[in-house]
């Protein structure tokens, strides 16, 4: 067993590596700018929802609390009419870039620090290059990639959309697989 902090270099250099692949690919490749489509009659459906007092926070409509009010004629009627959706409001103003991508770069280190942890748990010091990428590679590739697909299953976020964030997944589990086998102790 290796110590975690043996680890630091690859933890923070995947982290930049998988930073800047995604850098590429949202702002070259541009592959996702397909993935959410423009409300019919945008200006007037902001407007009701900000007559409405819409606050920031998720949302589900029609909303159903209680698991047996669904069976009412009246939520039946609801859904049946339509629009059955889910919807996530942010605070107002330009969306703060600087704080989306720092958080984003925080949380690929996490990423790398865990499958690190693994990794020291599962691999000794010397393990080969293409070991370390299999194990760290696939535990990337896991957490980058899957976790939108719950999106799909239950949101109704389009299954275009999550093959593109596995996409997304394996690019950055192989960027970090690469940078960890790599600089493997």
């Amino acid at each position: 067993m290796i110590p975690i902090t043996s680890l630091w270099l690859p933890i923070l250099l995947s982290a930049v590596a998988v930073f800047i692949a995604s850098s590429i690919i949202h702002m070259v490749l541009q592959y996702h700018k397909g993935d959410y489509a423009k409300l019919a009659s945008e200006d007037e459906v902001l407007a009701a929802m900000r007559e409405a007092g819409v606050q920031p926070g998720s949302y589900y409509f029609p909303n159903c609390i209680e698991p047996k009010d669904l069976a009412t004629p009246e939520m039946q009627e609801k859904f049946k009419a339509g629009p059955v959706g889910f919807m996530t409001v942010v605070p107002n103003g330009v969306p703060a870039m600087g704080k989306q991508l720092g958080s984003w770069f925080v949380y690929s280190v996490v990423v790398s620090a865990c499958v690190a942890y693994l990794a020291t748990r599962t691999m000794a010091a010397g393990t080969d290059y293409l070991a370390v990428f299999r194990v760290i590679g696939t535990t990337a590739f896991l957490a980058y990639g899957f976790a939108h697909v719950s999106d799909s299953i239950w949101k109704g976020q389009s299954w275009g959309s999550a093959f593109k964030h596995l996409l997304d997944g394996l690019i950055y589990g192989c960027v970090t697989g690469g940078v960890f086998g790599w600089l493997w102790p």
